[in-house]
């Protein structure tokens, strides 16, 4: 059972027959990192911390030393100290008999590591919190199902052409696998409320209840991402959210919906009758204005940008519209304390702290400078705005050179970001596909 108005200490406490504690934080790729505990370490975490290095946050997507990041070599790649999240700890039966899980966060004193993912996210929310305001925030998460053959994954039911969306056969064909995700994340405290099947083979979406609390939400994706994973093995099925585990369907994205709460709980994005208000416009264009130069914390990987292609839901440009799925932030207007933004651009594989961190601080950004937005584009004629970089190269590029994303970011944790992302795109350069081989060798 998930507990909020508890300690770590006292929840194990309640729970004499778990074992083992499984306690993990998300690195820069959103990857879990940490440790097992037995019982009798875990219960001093919340006296003494938890040791880890520095370096955990500076690693690339093989777990390699990134020395450019400045946290591993010539430091003596010194321990930082680690904290449970309050209230995100639960049992975990599917991890083993007597297991429970735990997330946690480094800290630099009472202040978040600069190098912490979930740190940059809390100094992003702390702005807000001095202008008395609180951003609400859902986020919709698309994976795949699938089964691996020779290697490669196919999907579920070996039919790659097949479009499923919105179809109710495919969440009736891994019922007994969905139920057991719900199941886990209601024990976990993560507010899944509705799934759909996607357009892709095997692909899904799963939505998430609005939260009050932008960092809660960041949790609830990074753990629901490995909780379906995990679930999804012991059911002999693989799942991902790559962004485009298939070059022929639909990509996976994580679409982010925000509104925005002063102290009376007013929503400050509608006037009175729901229509946007000028803090929405505002808003838009902060996000517009950053987008090109945060475009990395939305898609970080060499496969992010497979997704991103003309036509294909992924928007190429930085444009807005209202009731536009075809647009980059589409502004939905509804009754005044449901009119909100949603953020369209990010896929499934970021990093839910550096993507809302990236998102919502354009948002204050823009609130701050009081900025309006060009008008919105024409649902018939989309692509308006500033054209997004869409090559990984470009998008590094673009964000290291953006005193805007060491703003929203801060300078040191977006040097930490590049670095690692710099790395992980020159190892991708240094090696040679078969593709290419079937294309040059005989060729030239």
């Amino acid at each position: 059972m998930h507990e909020t108005n508890v300690s770590f200490t006292d929840w194990l406490a309640q729970n004499p027959k778990i074992t083992r504690i499984e306690a993990f934080l998300a690195d820069i790729n959103g990857a879990p990192k940490g440790k097992w505990l037995e019982r009798d370490k875990a219960q001093a975490l919340e006296a003494k911390g938890l040791p880890m290095p520095l370096s955990v946050f500076a690693q690339d997507a093989w777990g390699c030393d990134v020395p450019a990041a400045g946290l591993a070599f010539g430091t003596g790649d010194p321990d930082g100290l680690c904290q449970a999240v309050s209230g995100r700890f639960a049992q975990a039966p599917w991890l083993g008999e007597g297991c429970a899980q735990l997330l946690i966060e480094m800290k630099a004193g009472d202040a978040p590591a600069d190098a912490d993912p979930r740190g940059a996210l809390q100094r992003v929310l702390a702005r807000y919190a001095a202008r008395g305001l609180v951003p609400v925030v859902a986020t919709e998460l698309e994976f795949y199902l699938y089964k691996l053959e020779n290697g490669l994954p196919v999907p579920p039911d070996g039919n790659p052409r097949r479009n499923d969306t919105l179809s109710t056969v495919p969440l009736a064909r891994h019922g007994a696998l969905f139920d057991a995700i719900f199941a886990a994340a209601s024990a976990l405290g993560i507010p899944a409320d509705g799934l759909i099947s996607e357009a892709g083979p095997g692909q899904f979406e799963v939505n998430l209840l609005h939260r009050a609390d932008a960092l809660a939400a960041a949790d609830d994706a990074i753990l629901l991402r490995r909780l379906i994973r995990d679930i999804a093995r012991s059911h002999g099925l693989g799942a991902t959210f790559m962004a485009k585990p298939y070059a022929d369907a639909s990509g996976s994205g994580m679409h982010i919906h925000a509104s925005l709460l002063d102290s009376a709980g007013i929503n400050v994005l509608a006037q009175g009758d729901g229509q946007p208000s000028d803090v929405l416009h505002h808003a838009v264009a902060g996000l517009l204005r950053a987008m090109p130069e945060t475009m990395l914390a939305f898609a970080p990987n060499a496969n992010s940008f497979r997704r991103i292609r003309p036509d294909a839901h992924a928007p190429i440009s930085a444009g807005w519209g209202v009731d536009d799925r075809s647009a980059a932030v589409r502004v939905i207007v509804a009754d005044a304390k449901s009119t909100r933004i949603e953020h369209r651009i990010s896929g499934a594989d970021a990093n839910p702290y550096i993507t809302l961190a990236a998102m919502l601080g354009a948002m204050i950004e823009g609130i701050e400078a009081g900025e309006m937005p060009p008008s919105a584009q024409d649902p018939m004629q989309p692509g308006s705005g500033e054209r997004l970089p869409i090559e990984w190269g470009a998008a590094i590029d673009r964000m290291a050179g953006s005193t805007l994303a060491a703003s929203i970011l801060g300078e040191r944790f977006r040097d930490i970001f590049i670095a690692c992302k710099r790395q992980d795109r020159d190892e991708f350069l240094n090696r040679i596909s078969r593709f290419e081989y079937d294309t040059y060798l005989s060729l030239l």
